[in-house]
């Protein structure tokens, strides 16, 4: 068993593709193909296309999310993909997601959610002070 609950990315794409940024149906397929890459069930997805650009959406999965905002003008996108479970592979996901986002740099921080050891050590605190 995991020592925590979750995993989280929290990534920044660089130099993708500008059309690609932008276009709609791009985006979501993308996502939808992280989502799937990173062994995550799909439950719902929602997206938004700003004007004149860019486009912020989220795939909600059995696990948690995974949430994009882009900056077209920029070539640039802000990425987040947080799953729970031994199965999932968020990092799969974030590899999807920049090859079809042509992204030429990734810079991203991986986080471990809900660490078992601070949840009981709060939990044993919480009956202490409940007992006073």
């Amino acid at each position: 068993m995991m020592g925590y609950l979750g995993k989280q990315i929290i990534a920044e794409l660089f130099e993708c593709k500008t059309e690609r940024l932008n276009s709609f149906s791009t985006v979501k397929k993308a996502m939808l193909e992280a989502a799937r890459a990173s062994n995550s069930t799909v439950v719902r997805s929602v997206f938004h296309k700003f004007s004149p650009q860019g486009i912020s959406g989220v795939v909600v999965v059995a696990e948690s999310h995974l949430a994009i905002h882009t900056w077209p003008e920029y070539g640039y996108a802000a990425v987040d993909i947080f799953t729970c479970g031994e199965h999932t592979k968020p990092e799969e996901g974030l590899k999807v997601l920049a090859k079809l986002l042509g992204a030429k740099r990734v810079k991203f921080k991986k986080i471990k959610r809900g660490l078992l050891s601070e949840i009981e050590d709060d939990s044993r605190k919480l009956l202490l002070n409940a007992n006073k």
